[in-house]
């Protein structure tokens, strides 16, 4: 977001899942990566062909490391390892779009956080409502932790699974824009259009320190 830097210092939020569907899921909680803990399972989540949308497929285990430990290191941009029922199940990132990505191709607001989703590749059959509740957890720990007064984010217009699950979560696309290696449909979230939405309405969250 404009002016952007992360409140967060240390693990801060634990969004817990309240709704009926989700409770076997678990509590779902995001903390910053540490580049040295988590390389080797983000290097797995991200070279799997389920992944092939982040164009990180032919990464060596050294080049997720030097990638995560240049995010640690950023002022503008973060990564977070989402956790669901204590086991490691999703990877975050947030970026402040004025700077990094988006500078320049759109009209810029204090309080933009973009944001990157990425679910772990499922080992066997994915858990019913998993991504759902990973998302809604997602959107509350920016509208919550980062104090976000939008959310920004810029899918591969020709997938159509993202734009539903974003729309799911109130996202409304701004217009098309073209990034390195893909045309996007930059897409925005307030916090009321998260509130009316699906996934919103669906759950409460309460933060655990």
């Amino acid at each position: 977001m404009t002016g952007w830097r992360s409140q967060a210092t240390e693990p801060l939020s634990a969004q817990t899942v309240r709704d009926e569907a989700w409770k076997r899921i678990g509590p779902v909680r995001l903390d910053r990566v540490v580049p040295e803990r988590d390389a080797l399972v983000l290097h797995h989540w991200l070279t799997h062909p389920a992944s092939a949308s982040w164009r990180m497929t032919d990464l060596g285990l050294d080049e997720v490391l030097a990638y995560e430990q240049r995010l640690a290191a950023a002022t503008d941009e973060h990564a977070w390892i989402g956790r669901v029922a204590g086991r490691p199940a999703f990877m975050v990132e947030t970026y402040d779009p004025s700077r990094v990505l988006l500078a320049g191709l759109y009209r810029a607001r204090t309080g933009d956080v973009g944001m990157h989703l990425l679910v772990a590749p499922p080992e066997g059959p994915r858990l019913h409502g998993l991504t759902d509740a990973v998302m809604a957890a997602t959107m509350r720990f920016c509208f919550g932790t980062l104090r976000a007064q939008r959310v920004v984010v810029e899918p591969d217009v020709r997938n159509t699974a993202i734009a539903a699950k974003n729309a799911a979560a109130g996202f409304r696309v701004v217009r098309e824009v073209d990034l390195p290696g893909k045309r996007a449909a930059l897409s925005v979230c307030t916090r009321d259009d998260f509130a009316a939405s699906r996934l919103g309405a669906a759950t409460t969250h309460e933060d655990a320190r």
